[in-house]
């Protein structure tokens, strides 16, 4: 009688880190079998799809879908292994024995403890387990993990000075050309204005989003600058600043941030 041996995919966007971790197994699991190397997660889901593995090592970040993303769609079909740089992903799960994960570079100590999990459960005929909470705690750590740093400071030329300014002091950011215009309390909430190469649409999303709105396609506020907001004609309006006579323009387009505050 002829027993069936176990099957494995790797997904990694690195090839040598597929080709080290294929080599590992190799040797601390002979009787496995790599039926398939994957390049991101959306061809993993594919090939799962199609060849059916018993086992998936699935790396947290891969371009276009996630390790994580891809481990969803799979679900209970396989037993998930995760291979990550950042052991904060899994962890948690981990610790709930439903997930199992490796850290980069991988060490043959703790594949070894990994393998040994894997092949009681398949003797056992274990299930996967459900992991379906835990996968979604984990993908909404990793979009959190990935999603960029706001700006805290912002290097602008004042006169022949280069100004190091404190984003949270900024009243609001205008395109003004090829350049944007950046208006601030300084010292002493003295109003001042620094004109910066970079456009506007670059650093917005380098903005907090729950403190920077962009109010009309050339004009961002700090909406704790904002004094009051007037209606216009035309489904338009006018924001008024503390401390300031400039009123900037609130385009049709924009009208719903106030709408919704």
């Amino acid at each position: 009688m002829t027993v069936r041996r176990p099957t494995a995919l790797i997904a990694d966007d690195e090839p040598l880190l597929r080709k080290s971790l294929t080599r590992l197994l190799a040797e601390a699991w002979p009787e496995l079998d790599i039926i398939a190397q994957s390049r991101n997660g959306r061809e993993a889901v594919l090939q799962f799809e199609s060849l059916g593995p018993d086992i998936c090592f699935l790396d947290v970040h891969m371009p276009g879908l996630s390790g994580v993303e891809a481990a969803r769609q799979i679900g209970r079909r396989a037993h998930l292994v995760f291979v990550t740089a950042y052991n904060e992903y899994a962890v948690q799960a981990f610790e709930h024995g439903a997930l199992d994960y490796l850290v980069k570079p991988v060490e043959a100590a703790r594949l070894a403890d990994t393998v040994a999990r894997l092949q009681e459960r398949l003797r056992a005929a274990e299930p996967a387990p459900d992991t379906d909470a835990l996968l979604e705690q984990l993908a909404a750590r990793l979009q959190k993990k990935a999603a960029p740093a706001s700006l805290q400071w912002i290097r602008a030329s004042v006169g022949q000075a280069l100004r190091l300014i404190p984003v949270e002091e900024i009243d609001f950011l205008r395109s003004d050309e090829k350049y944007t215009l950046i208006a601030w309390r300084g010292d002493m909430g003295k109003p001042g204005e620094a004109l910066l190469r970079t456009p506007l649409k670059e650093l917005l999303v380098q903005l907090d989003a729950t403190q920077f709105v962009q109010v009309h396609r050339s004009v961002v506020v700090n909406l704790r600058a904002i004094s009051h907001v007037t209606r216009g004609d035309n489904e338009t309006a006018q924001i008024h600043l503390k401390g300031r006579s400039e009123v900037l323009p609130v385009s049709r387009s924009y009208l719903h941030v106030f709408r919704q505050m």
